[in-house]
């Protein structure tokens, strides 16, 4: 279902739609992880994550009829704007369904590049449901934040710019983290067509490592009541991610809240950047495991920079 050939075309498709985000790096941080890491900012991404990606190419990928019937999803976060960002730039209509506990300024950054935004019960079946009635009556089309091809593929470009980086060695590793896999399922594909000889490992937090137990058990395998600080990585693996994570990565590092909050500080702290969460577990792998990475050079996707300020005391 993913080739070389249709990741070459996902990225020509969105170029005109996204940034090509740089890559930092920091003395310090190698110092302390004993590796060379080369951090992707996607939290300078167009919404602030590299959800854009998928979500333009989805968009894209269809005839302008179909593009004209506007789209629909259910997030709340990234995926969300993503969405309405992408519809927006094609003159499109976008309906998006957030849960009514969804934080008040993630709900204004998606109505703010035009969306109608729907609340629901926080809970799959309202979410379900509510999509389902809307789809029903405007005849739109349901974009999955990451069950979906052509959202992963659009997820691909991010591994394959730093790939195609003149500026960036070979890597030995490249680390992601892993929520429902888009990006993961991306990351491997690319890897496997770009750069062959390098590792893909992804990461998870302790309190909501479904994909560990997946990966490692060999079975599809649900998550469970998550609760953890990375709010991105709280969903599960689908059977297109599932199927690609299990074949293609290396392994999957599962690191605690402790260990996210520390990696997180870090970044802002030396890297003179914001990231959220989520962004800070491929960091947390390396340090809780620095010798397994020692000498190496280690590419980090930095999902993105979308956090809450009014959750943060002053």
């Amino acid at each position: 279902m993913i080739d070389k050939e249709k990741i070459e075309k996902a990225h020509k498709r969105i170029s005109k739609g996204i940034h090509n985000t740089p890559v930092l790096t920091s003395q310090s941080i190698d110092k302390i992880s004993g590796c060379r890491i080369y951090f992707k900012c996607e939290n300078f991404q167009k919404i602030g994550a590299f959800k854009m990606r998928g979500a333009l190419n989805a968009v894209l990928s269809l005839d302008k009829k179909d593009i004209n019937k506007g789209f629909v999803t259910h997030s709340s976060g990234n995926h969300a704007q993503a969405v309405a960002l992408s519809s927006k730039l094609c003159n499109t209509k976008s309906y998006i369904v957030m849960p009514k506990g969804a934080p008040k300024i993630k709900i204004e950054a998606v109505m703010g590049y035009g969306a109608e935004v729907i609340l629901c019960e926080n809970n799959e079946k309202a979410r379900v449901e509510q999509c389902n009635k809307i789809l029903d009556r405007t005849g739109a089309n349901f974009i999955h934040p990451y069950d979906n091809y052509d959202v992963i593929l659009g997820q691909s470009t991010c591994a394959k710019e730093i790939y195609e980086d003149k500026n960036i060695p070979n890597l030995d590793t490249i680390i992601c983290p892993v929520g429902g896999g888009g990006l993961a399922s991306g990351t491997i594909k690319a890897t496997e067509f770009f750069s062959p000889k390098t590792k893909v490992i992804l990461a998870e937090p302790e309190n909501a490592s479904d994909a560990y137990a997946s990966f490692n058990q060999k079975k599809l395998i649900p998550v469970k009541n998550p609760n953890t600080i990375a709010d991105g990585l709280k969903t599960s693996l689908s059977e297109k991610t599932y199927n690609i994570i299990v074949s293609g990565a290396e392994e999957i590092i599962t690191v605690s809240e402790e260990e996210i909050i520390k990696s997180m500080k870090m970044i802002w702290e030396r890297l003179k950047i914001i990231c959220e969460p989520s962004c800070s577990l491929p960091l947390a792998a390396i340090l809780k495991n620095k010798a397994k990475f020692k000498n190496q050079s280690v590419g980090i996707i930095l999902t993105g920079g979308n956090i809450d300020l009014s959750k943060i005391p002053f």
